[in-house]
């Protein structure tokens, strides 16, 4: 009985077990998140910085050639045509290099390409001031002549689709 008593003792005052822990997977993305977060906002203000003087950073003949589409993650999506992007695939060490020099840090560590016509070089496409194109002849007088002359000058002066 003595010992009965000790045993009932013993169990009273052992403090009550933690409720059971759930061991399931987790998404990597929310436990990293809190401690990636601070370095992210130390290289956005660069990324930003990149995309928006892409022409001062890449130099003229790269800037024509090439448009950075996203930077993340150390890689950088340029957007150029097939045989470009195969010709700045061999050069991109040096492309890299010089970017990250432009920059004041190795922020670039890949090139990423995406074939398309890129935007910074449709845009310096030259075309022909508004005013050296003539008025077509024939056309009817008042506001239906001059829209209909307006909409020629437009077709006339934009840049030809590559």
């Amino acid at each position: 009985m003595v010992e009965e008593r000790k045993r009932r003792s013993r169990t009273e005052d052992v403090p009550p077990a933690p409720p059971r822990r759930n061991y399931a997977a987790r998404p990597i993305a929310g436990l990293l998140a809190p401690l990636l977060r601070p370095a992210y906002k130390r290289r956005a203000p660069a990324a930003a910085n990149l995309l928006a003087d892409w022409e001062a950073l890449a130099g003229p003949g790269l800037a024509a050639r090439a448009a950075p589409v996203k930077f993340a993650g150390g890689t950088l999506t340029l957007a150029c045509s097939g045989p470009t992007a195969m010709e700045l695939q061999l050069l991109g060490p040096q492309i890299i290099e010089r970017l990250n020099q432009a920059l004041g840090h190795a922020m670039i560590e890949r090139l990423r390409f995406q074939q398309s016509t890129p935007r910074a070089a449709a845009a310096t496409t030259p075309s022909r001031p508004e005013s050296q194109v003539a008025r077509p002849e024939n056309l009817p007088e008042g506001a239906l002549g001059e829209a209909l002359a307006a909409l020629f000058r437009g077709l006339k002066t934009r840049p030809p689709k590559v």
